[in-house]
């Protein structure tokens, strides 16, 4: 076989539709643009979010507060999900996630005080609830902030 006896499979490729080459093309004389108008002439048409000078639905909406865009979002655990740490273990983000209390974990974790804690451990974390901290050191662990 030589290179130029080489031809796409069957239907993996089409013709182009050429514009404005006729009416017997079915896209001759407006091209598919129609009689006059914005979207007829060229370089037409209105930018993304142009309602017609309606007020837009982005202005239209109120703001509230304050975005940050750069921000962190953190994986949210409860201090429930302990009680599945053996006594003097390290509980960190790896450990959630092998135990399988985690599917991932881009940013860290925040401790939240939800349910009990009855074992003795060292979390770490992001950050954690005042009362997910409590809680921990109640049970005689540490919270340690990373």
């Amino acid at each position: 076989m030589q290179i130029h006896e080489l031809s796409p499979m069957p239907g993996s490729t089409h013709v182009d539709k050429r514009k404005g080459r006729g009416h017997g093309t079915g896209n001759g004389k407006t091209a598919g643009r129609g009689h006059k108008g914005q979207k007829a002439r060229s370089g037409g048409g209105v930018r993304i979010g142009f309602e017609g000078g309606q007020m837009p639905l982005a202005r239209r909406i109120p703001k509230r507060g304050f975005n940050n865009i750069f921000a962190k979002p953190l994986e949210s655990v409860n201090v429930s999900v302990l009680d599945r740490f053996e006594d003097g273990e390290v509980v960190d983000a790896a450990a959630l996630l092998t135990k399988g209390i985690l599917s991932k974990c881009t940013y860290g974790v925040k401790f939240l005080g939800e349910g009990e804690v009855t074992r003795k451990l060292t979390v770490k974390a992001a950050a954690f609830s005042a009362t997910a901290k409590e809680k921990i050191e109640a049970a005689g662990g540490k919270a340690e902030v990373v």
